[in-house]
């Protein structure tokens, strides 16, 4: 259920609509498809859940960051013919202080039982960065480990909404775009300047980063530099599947990314993780054009596992006169360009 009620869209906002169909192939691109049955999603869905497997999961992810690193960056010697790109597992053994054996059933994924100490050696014999930590550790905890590390819980299928105190202040922020979101990519509130930023997402029934990103043509007109916003999006998803690993709208999410792009299914395979912290992101926005925006996002102690994102320009820049536009456009009941004609 999509969690904006008919007053919080607010005026001059579209409302949702879906699309369907394919729109024509860019030089070198394959089609994208925009929209399928509900039953051949259920169906294609069912065969991408081998991610769900935590040994598989885990398995793959070490042994990608393994691939990752050169003996040459490890300070290991280098001598005779290797026939793997990175380490071998001798090598990473080594760097950690224990042995091949211990270290090879680790990398089948039996993380069960690996003490924090011992995953702390993994992390800085394979050089992981903080996101990268932490997604060990959350492999580790999702294998019901004992010591520190804590079975997780199954997280609730209950649709989050943010209380009206919440909407009051998120409305509250007038001059600055702000937006709330979960670890799956969902888009759950906004204030107006929000809504109006993100308004092509906002078209979706189900405003979802992830399905945008990949599944509807106006995302490559939206995000100049797409690459790098699909890879961060990915990249988000699979550090929430390591802390949620039980999350069955997640797995419903990949699995319809998976079977619907190849893009998709091209950078889950790299198992690559990020902490999505603060930054500057690029936009072009159909009414107001590029816009360069700075943004924080922090994490809600409201349950849910929710945090929000806040933006803005850089004073009097070209992009802060871009928001303003924008803030115009919201008020004055701006009608939405066709997305053609954009």
């Amino acid at each position: 259920m999509h969690v904006f009620s008919s007053q919080s869209w607010g005026a001059g906002l579209p409302a949702p609509t879906i699309t369907h169909g394919t729109r024509p192939a860019a030089a070198g691109e394959g089609p994208l498809v925009r929209c399928t049955s509900r039953a051949s999603l259920g169906r294609d869905a069912r065969r991408y859940r081998g991610w769900v497997d935590n040994r598989d999961a885990a398995r793959e992810f070490l042994t990608s960051r393994r691939a990752k690193i050169t003996p040459q960056q490890a300070g290991v010697p280098v001598s005779g013919q290797r026939r793997v790109p990175g380490l071998r597992r001798s090598e990473v053994a080594a760097l950690a202080g224990m042995s091949v054996e211990y270290y090879s059933k680790l990398e089948r994924g039996q993380l069960a039982g690996a003490s924090p100490s011992v995953l702390e050696a993994i992390a800085r014999a394979l050089r992981l960065d903080d996101a990268e930590r932490e997604h060990l550790f959350d492999l580790a905890s999702a294998a019901q480990g004992g010591g520190m590390l804590a079975r997780p819980r199954r997280r609730s299928d209950k649709q989050w909404t943010p209380t009206p105190g919440l909407q009051w202040i998120l409305d509250a922020m007038r001059d600055a775009p702000a937006a709330i979101g979960n670890g799956r990519g969902d888009l759950l509130a906004a204030n107006h300047l929000g809504r109006a930023l993100y308004s092509d997402l906002l078209k979706d029934p189900r405003p979802n980063f992830a399905r945008f990103t990949f599944l509807d043509e106006a995302a490559r007109r939206f995000f100049p530099d797409w690459d790098y916003f699909a890879d961060i999006t990915v990249a988000n998803l699979r550090t929430e599947a390591g802390r949620h690993p039980r999350d069955r709208q997640l797995h419903e999410l990949v699995g319809e990314l998976s079977t619907l792009s190849e893009e998709f299914r091209r950078r889950w395979n790299a198992h690559d993780v990020r902490i999505h912290a603060a930054g500057t992101k690029h936009f072009h926005h159909p009414v107001v054009g590029d816009l360069t925006l700075a943004y924080e996002t922090v994490d809600l102690r409201t349950g849910g596992g929710v945090a929000m994102t806040v933006y803005a320009a850089e004073p009097g820049s070209a992009s802060e006169h871009a928001l303003q536009l924008l803030a115009s456009w919201a008020a004055t009941s701006a009608p939405m360009p066709d997305r053609a004609d954009a």
